[in-house]
């Protein structure tokens, strides 16, 4: 028997008022009622944390997925860092698919990132994602696997689901890297039989299954347009091809330690150029030894290790002597953006004068303490001034008319006016038409676009932002309406930070 069963509740009783709370309704008319189907929400894809990125995990919310898949794929982000940057950003943050199953948005993420050269993000993307989902996501991770030397988990999973392979080759590569050679060479004398292969990969395949007996064959012929699994065939067999001439995403196999410290080295600028390596690792390989040879990629590497050196001595006249050589050497191979990373801060800690003080504060611009450097320029030209100013987010200088011409009837002139109206502005303000069309874009009144403007109503933030990457790219490249347009857009979106490195380094940086 339960003792307490049965026994008088001792509990105090409710109180008579618990029916006097305020009325749930104030009608008995049937409410209103919404449907809406239910859907379960779809597990987020990415390396950064929203927290991180600032960017919403709904992304894509609202947008075609093929649309955002060609923007992706095409936006021009060549010859500025920060727009590299910011793009490096979409690309990793933790988004939704935009409906189940779909991958286009996340292939175009992947394809991406393998073409600007970040491959092991692309391999911890696509691992994220599940690898072995769909066969479009295999294929991307075994290429990328086979750029890190990271193949053997790749063809793991392939044996234990074949109809994964992306071809017949990968299927006899992967039997040969798990020493099942039997396998390997059954399927080889198979495809070799049934033609069905290119005589070119056969001969290739049968060099790595076989090398004993093409140990004094002359070389074969070099590939035209190789992929990541005939570039490793060429390595395995002792034909390693240089990655100079193949697209970028080939500079990541050079990282590894098969390659020598010259190949090493011209990867590591390659990737650092397009953003997808930190600088801090093309500086371990810049200081790793001391160049036994001149000119090209020596002389960079004599340069940055006078320069370090220079610094280290805490001497301000050495270092005013190494700074314009190792700055020229950086600016031949475009990481001045990179350099200004590493060495910025270093550099004002230095009391230069001349010169060589210019030069070191124009470097400081470019590192993301900009605005610290903004305060302390060298001189008070006009043109220091303007980078100041822009640099703190004001380029605007007082005084300067940017406003369009009035027409008789004191109504604002037309844009096209405005526009050619510019060259006599700037020649009467002393600003090129560069400035001025930063200096409207930055202008608090500025109007974003109406169709980025659109794009923001409608919660569609990721396609605003890549269209106005887009706007910027056109912008860069001399149409100065679609710079302004994209700066208005960029601050519009809260990317103030992005607008103003991007607007320094379009002027700071030499571009061709």
């Amino acid at each position: 028997m339960i003792d307490w069963l049965g026994q008088p509740d001792s509990a105090a009783p409710l109180p008579s008022t618990v029916l006097l709370e305020p009325p749930v309704t104030g009608s008995a008319a049937r409410p209103a009622i919404t449907v809406t189907p239910l859907q379960a929400l779809l597990p987020s894809i990415g390396l950064v944390a929203p927290s991180a990125t600032g960017l919403p995990i709904d992304l894509w919310h609202g947008s075609d997925p093929n649309d955002i898949a060609a923007l992706i794929r095409t936006v021009s982000v060549q010859g500025n860092p920060a727009m590299q940057s910011l793009l490096f950003t979409l690309l990793l943050s933790e988004s939704r698919p935009l409906k189940p199953q779909g991958d286009v948005i996340l292939l175009a993420r992947l394809d991406r990132l393998i073409s600007l050269g970040a491959s092991d993000p692309a391999q911890a993307l696509v691992e994220q994602a599940g690898p072995s989902a769909t066969t479009a996501r295999f294929r991307r991770w075994f290429f990328t696997t086979l750029l890190s030397g990271d193949e053997d988990r790749a063809c793991a999973a392939l044996v234990a689901a074949p109809f994964l392979a992306p071809d017949y080759r990968t299927s006899i590569f992967c039997a040969a890297r798990r020493s099942d050679w039997p396998t390997a060479a059954l399927m080889f004398e198979s495809a070799h039989a049934l033609e069905l292969l290119p005589k070119a990969q056969l001969d290739l395949l049968d060099r790595f299954l076989n090398p004993d007996i093409f140990d004094l064959a002359p070389p074969l012929p070099l590939p035209d347009n190789p992929d990541p699994l005939t570039f490793r065939l060429y390595e395995a067999i002792g034909e390693r091809l240089p990655t100079a001439p193949l697209p970028r995403a080939f500079s990541a196999a050079d990282l590894r330690d098969v390659a020598g410290w010259k190949a090493q080295l011209e990867a590591a600028e390659r990737l650092t150029r397009a953003g997808a390596l930190n600088p801090n690792q093309l500086l371990g390989l810049y200081t790793d030894r001391t160049p036994a040879a001149s000119g090209g990629i020596w002389d960079r590497v004599a340069a940055l290790q006078r320069f370090e050196a220079a610094l280290n001595s805490a001497n301000s006249a050495e270092v005013a002597n190494a700074l314009p050589t190792v700055w020229q050497a950086m600016q031949q191979a475009g990481l001045e953006v990179g350099f200004a990373d590493l060495f910025s801060t270093q550099l004002a800690r230095f009391n230069l004068s001349g010169e060589a003080a210019k030069l070191s504060w124009r470097i400081r611009l470019l590192a993301p303490t900009y605005e610290i450097a903004s305060h302390s320029p060298p001189d008070d030209s006009l043109e220091n001034s303007f980078l100041a100013a822009l640099a703190q987010g004001t380029p605007g200088q007082p005084g300067s008319d940017l406003s369009a011409p009035a027409d008789p009837a004191g109504e604002p002139s037309q844009k096209p006016q405005a526009e050619s109206a510019q060259p006599a502005i700037a020649a009467r303000s002393g600003h090129t038409p560069l400035m001025l069309s930063i200096m409207k874009g930055f202008d608090d009144d500025a109007k974003v676009p109406v169709k980025i403007r659109r794009l923001l109503d409608n919660g569609q933030l990721g396609e605003a932002i890549l269209r106005t990457m887009d706007l910027f790219a056109r912008g860069a490249q001399g149409n100065l309406g679609d710079l302004s347009n994209s700066l208005a857009a960029l601050r519009a979106v809260g990317l103030e930070d992005t607008a103003r490195r991007a607007t320094l380094q379009l002027m700071l940086l030499e571009r061709g």
